[in-house]
């Protein structure tokens, strides 16, 4: 239903085309076409979550992806997904599927 709303639709496809860029909600609305304030509200009200909790969510799956169909070395999937150490990364790939990401690759290779 998000990609229904023009403002939410947008702010999705930045989202999705620059996952790695330092979001705030201020410059998605901005960018988007909305105030920080009714961007969340239409948002959460679309798509269950607020923006950077959507942009949390979407940067584990990207990590999952890279992880499990490369070799790319860890800290570069990190900053590909907009982290800035390797470290940040891995705690929160670990809060959010329960193993390190080198586990997680192990795994599912």
């Amino acid at each position: 239903s998000g990609l229904r709303d023009p403002y939410v639709a947008r702010a999705l496809a930045l989202l999705h085309r620059e996952v790695a860029r330092r979001w705030t909600v201020d410059d998605l609305g901005r960018e988007a076409g909305l105030s920080r304030s009714a961007l969340a509200d239409r948002f959460i009200h679309l798509i269950g979550v607020p923006p950077m909790h959507y942009l949390g969510q979407w940067r584990m799956q990207v990590a999952r992806q890279k992880l499990r169909g490369t070799s790319t070395p860890l800290g570069q999937v990190a900053e590909t997904v907009g982290y800035d150490s390797e470290a940040a990364f891995s705690r929160a790939f670990k809060k959010t599927y329960g193993v390190a990401p080198a586990t997680w690759r192990r795994a599912n290779s």
